[in-house]
């Protein structure tokens, strides 16, 4: 699939590192066929100690280079490099998108280059056990959308959708979502060194919960709701526990924070879809 194809990465953070390590795990592309780009020479020397990959601190040299250029910078630099790309991309590359915010219509007009590929993966790529939702120009072809869901399927699922709304929505659940996870773990071992435990129990206590709740809930067919009142018993532990949570309004906090990070996602973009919060949460 990428015979004689060189893979420039133009940042070379951990999501493009994770990226590189899934592609190389699997066979997918001989370590020389990539290229990591970066301003600090130190990381890309690192890089190539670890996966023997080309690395440089030129962007233009490795857009010129690639046939598969992929964008995983920090959106705040965005123009900053997107003239650096402009212009080296040729009619059957193909540009891949990881920054958030950034928009299909923006991309494709900052480099000069119509077939462009825009995705929203997540931290948990870094281990391959993420989730990617994508889309592209009509310009993409065949070759390079399947190109794309291998690339993308190294950081774990992916998903492709045809309407590129989506991807902001995605940016709100899924590649905001760990951040949500993390802070509600910190709350409960935080809960558990206060009743008690040490910190070093109250941290195993909760990471091998969290994990086997997602594994149960992965393997039952059942709705969540239903899972969540197989642990709720009639004036139970649980049931005192989820009024408090439900009286604090968790639901509508949830809410808020993902339409929060919905809204932030799209004036990334400089969108103009929908502005305010739910009412109530929905």
């Amino acid at each position: 699939m990428f015979k004689d194809v060189t893979l420039s990465f133009i940042g070379s953070g951990m999501m493009a590192e994770a990226m590189i390590a899934g592609l190389l795990k699997k066979d997918l592309i001989e370590p020389q066929q990539i290229i990591a780009a970066g301003p600090r020479q130190e990381r890309g020397e690192i890089l190539a100690e670890r996966y023997g990959v080309r690395w440089t601190t030129d962007n233009e040299m490795a857009a010129e280079k690639g046939q598969i250029v992929v964008l995983s910078i920090k959106p705040q630099v965005l123009k900053v490099v997107i003239p650096q790309v402009r212009g080296h991309l040729r009619r059957q590359d193909l540009g891949l998108s990881i920054i958030a915010g950034a928009p299909l219509r923006l991309l494709a007009d900052g480099a000069a280059h119509a077939s462009f590929v825009r995705a929203m993966p997540n931290t948990p790529g870094q281990i391959g056990q993420g989730i990617t939702v994508w889309t592209a120009t009509k310009e993409v072809n065949t070759t390079h959308l399947e190109q794309s869901r291998t690339i993308l399927g190294a950081l774990g699922e992916e998903i492709f959708v045809e309407d590129e709304d989506y991807l902001d929505m995605a940016t709100a659940l899924s590649g905001t979502g760990p951040a949500y996870v993390f802070l509600f773990m910190e709350a409960m071992i935080d809960a558990g060194v206060h009743l008690g435990f040490s910190r070093r129990v109250a941290r195993q206590l909760v990471m091998q919960t969290m994990a086997g709740a997602v594994a149960y809930a992965q393997q039952s067919d059942r709705h969540v709701a239903e899972l969540r009142n197989q642990v709720t018993s009639p004036g139970g532990t649980s049931a005192e526990s989820l009024y408090q949570l439900e009286k604090g309004s968790l639901r509508t906090v949830i809410s808020k924070a993902v339409w929060a990070a919905y809204q932030r996602s799209v004036s990334l973009g400089q969108g103009n879809r929908r502005v305010g919060l739910p009412e109530n949460g929905g």
